[in-house]
Order: C-alpha cells, then sequence, then structure tokens
C-alpha cells in the first residue's frame, strides 16, 4: 500500500525566531533546512503548493492564550496550505491527489492523513481552497448569514473590505439581495476595485478622512449589519451608523494587533443599548455545518461568474515572512498566498 516517489533528504521551513513586539520584522522569523520524514502508517507527505499567510497568524506570535495555541519558538510554524502527495502510507491517498492542510509554512509535510482533506484541483485552481473555497470563504459565507442573521434589504457595511474575507462578504451580501453595500479600504486603487469590480455601491478609503464622516456620507440612511475585520474607528463608527436591531459580526481587529498599547475604543458601546444591538464574536471552526451549503452556493457563483475572487501570489517559500508583514500592512488585494 505504501507509495512514493523519491524523497528529497531535507525541505525549508520557516521558524518563529522571536515573538515580534508591535510589527513584526524580518528577524522575527528564521528559514530552516529541516529534514524530510517518511510517512509512517496512516501518514503522508506532501510537496505544498501553495501556503497561506492570514491575519489570526499574527496573535499566535504572542505568547497569550487564545482560542489557537500560540506558535513555538524555534519550531516550524503551521497555517493552511495545498499540496500533492509524493508518499503515502494511508489508505484512500495516493500520490499525485491534491491535499489540504493545515501544515504550511514549508515545503514538504508530513502528517496523519486524518487531518488533510482531498481536493478537486479539476473544479477550482488549488490557491482558491486557501481562499474562496476555504477557510475566509467560510468565514465570510458564515459570519453574514449565520453571525450576522443577514437579509434580504439589509444595508451592509464590511471593513478591510479588499482583503480575503471582506471582499466576498460584500459580494454574497450583494448576491443575497442587500439593498446597499458598503467597503472601506486602505487606498483609492482597493476602493475603484471594490465598485468598479466587486459590485459595492459605494466604497471610501479610511486614510482619507475620519471614518464615521465617510461612512455617514456612503450609506446616508444607516447600516442594519456591519462586518468588522478592523476593530478601533472603524467599530466606533459602525455603532454610531447603526440602526435600530442592528446586528455586528466581530471576525477582526486588524488595526490592533500589533499595538503596543491599550486601543482607544469604541467609546460610544452605550448605544447598543437603546439601538438594541447585537455584538458577536466569530470563530470560523465553530460554523463546520455550512461547509457543504458554502461549497455548492459559492462554488456555483464562482462558476457562473457571478463572484469574483483576486489573490494576491508571493513567489517562493524563501518570500513567506515578507509575504506575511505585507499582508498585514494591506498590501494584498483578495487573498495573499505563498506559491512555494
Amino acid at each position: 500500500m505504501a507509495e512514493q516517489h523519491a524523497l528529497p533528504a531535507t525541505g525549508r521551513e520557516w521558524h518563529l525566531a522571536a515573538r515580534p513586539q508591535g510589527w513584526p520584522v524580518p528577524a522575527d522569523f528564521a528559514l530552516v533546512e529541516a529534514p524530510v520524514r517518511q510517512p509512517g502508517p496512516g501518514e503522508i507527505t506532501v510537496r505544498n503548493a501553495y501556503l497561506s499567510v492570514d491575519p489570526y497568524m499574527r496573535g499566535r506570535m504572542n505568547d497569550v492564550k487564545s482560542y489557537v495555541p500560540p506558535y513555538a519558538l524555534g519550531a516550524p510554524m503551521d497555517g493552511g496550505a495545498v499540496g500533492y502527495v509524493v508518499a503515502s502510507a494511508a489508505e484512500g491517498f495516493a500520490v499525485g491527489d491534491a491535499v489540504l492542510h493545515g501544515l504550511g509554512w514549508r515545503e514538504y509535510a508530513t502528517l496523519d492523513a486524518a487531518h488533510a482533506v482531498k481536493v478537486d484541483p479539476e473544479l477550482a485552481p488549488l490557491s482558491a481552497y486557501l481562499g474562496v473555497l476555504g477557510m475566509p470563504g467560510l468565514t465570510a459565507y458564515a459570519g453574514l448569514l449565520e453571525v450576522a442573521s443577514f437579509k434580504e434589504g439589509d444595508t451592509v457595511f464590511v471593513s478591510g473590505a479588499a482583503g480575503a474575507v471582506g471582499s466576498l462578504v460584500g459580494q454574497i451580501a450583494r448576491l443575497k439581495g442587500a439593498k446597499r453595500v458598503v467597503g472601506s479600504a486602505g487606498s483609492a486603487e482597493k476602493v475603484a476595485t471594490l465598485v468598479e469590480e466587486y459590485g459595492f455601491d459605494a466604497a471610501f478609503d479610511y486614510k482619507a478622512g475620519p471614518v464615521a464622516e465617510q461612512l455617514a456620507a456612503a450609506a446616508p440612511e444607516g447600516i442594519d449589519v456591519y462586518f468588522d475585520n478592523v476593530g478601533g474607528e472603524h467599530l466606533e463608527a459602525a455603532i454610531g451608523a447603526l440602526n435600530v436591531h442592528g446586528r455586528v459580526t466581530l471576525c477582526g481587529a486588524i488595526a490592533q494587533y500589533n499595538d503596543t498599547s491599550a486601543p482607544a475604543g469604541p467609546r460610544n458601546l452605550a448605544l447598543a443599548i437603546g439601538k438594541r444591538l447585537r455584538l458577536q464574536g466569530m470563530i470560523v471552526g465553530d460554523h463546520a455545518a455550512l461547509r457543504g451549503q458554502f461549497a455548492a452556493e459559492v462554488g456555483g457563483w464562482l462558476r457562473s461568474g457571478e463572484l469574483r475572487s483576486d489573490e494576491t501570489v508571493v513567489e517562493g517559500v524563501e518570500n513567506a515572512a515578507d509575504a506575511f508583514i505585507g499582508m498585514l500592512r494591506g498590501a494584498n488585494t483578495g487573498k495573499m498566498v505563498v506559491a512555494v
């Protein structure tokens, strides 16, 4: 049953060399040559084709208790990856199968096959399983439809709207019959993409002026749903703009991931009482039951061309740390992936 191509003796992998203080710097990471291990019973070895770099990984670089354990110093980091099986000692997995798994940040991964999922490279490009058809896509779908209880006719505001999650939230809202979809992003170019490519009704550059003023101009009748990827000033502005019985999905707070001091707000949380707002945090792992419905519906929109999915691809495993740092600073439109 075991089958394999000749495996190399070593492969490159990224280790966390130091815990970042504020913004990560290249010296916080180390690219290391490590032995490639043959698969034992029930295991597969995968040659990674694409690695994912995601905002949540910044929190894992701090030594704090959270919903995912922190990265260990001097050990390989992990994260989403897709690649091809090059050696198998597991039932049902053959050399050449394309798989999605959680041991990214490296060229080769040997893992328990139970922790890998076969994916179809004919159905969509392999990298799509790290983005629109993967964790970010399910985050957008579940966060809007389940957590925020979106309904037809809602006005939706998305922050970080040109990122992997935000760009999909806005498009799903539009496809599901939103009255108005508004997004914020960090450059004039991204704002143009939101309106011209993704079909947002309005968008603004949050660096161009106070968020509250720009949001009021973009959504003069207020908003019903706010999908929060940013936190801070954006969350405060959204609380001000939300209508009665408004809902907020608290997905991320990238504005404060690299802060070394306490955030400034929101200072207007008391408005949630009179407006009867609902603010709910979300972790995508809670929504696995939606995966089948998500894959069918989003896959259909992709095939029909009704939904656009952009990627920013960085070439070379040696550039993964730079890609991660760049993603935190907004260097990506859509999902940032590293082509190994």
